[in-house]
């Protein structure tokens, strides 16, 4: 397959690029388009203060060392009561949700689950006369 060789203008806008990486975060969040980027670059030049913010590959590296604190603030303001709550509720459904798996393998899994679990009755203490 043959490479096109591009103009030299967008070789050059392709470059410009690569030094500012916040033209590509802008293009994906749809605020501008590849087109519009190029043109106003053709017609304003490399130094024109529009291009200002888009510089920022230190401010990428910076927004990056902001996570940790925020997650940091996130662990301290959980309530352990509530956490607990919210563990309590979904341990209660997964046990709702074997439960009716369970019932629906019935006969299937009858004689497997019997041979390796004690049978259960509905008291927990049971009392036998001698």
């Amino acid at each position: 397959m043959e490479k096109k060789k591009l103009h030299p203008s967008v070789q050059q806008f392709k470059e410009f690029v690569k030094e500012h990486p916040k033209m590509v975060m802008e293009v994906r969040k749809g605020n501008a388009t590849w087109q519009e980027l190029f043109e106003e670059w053709y017609l304003l030049g490399d130094e024109d203060s529009r291009w200002d913010e888009f510089k920022g590959v230190q401010e990428k590296e910076e927004d990056k060392k902001e996570w940790l604190p925020q997650i940091m603030n996130a662990v301290k303001n959980v309530d352990p009561n509530q956490l607990q709550g919210h563990i309590t509720n979904l341990s209660q459904a997964l046990g709702a949700i074997q439960g009716l798996i369970l019932q629906f393998q019935g006969g299937k899994q009858g004689s497997a689950t019997s041979s390796n679990q004690p049978a259960q009755s509905s008291h927990p203490f049971q009392f036998r006369k001698d």
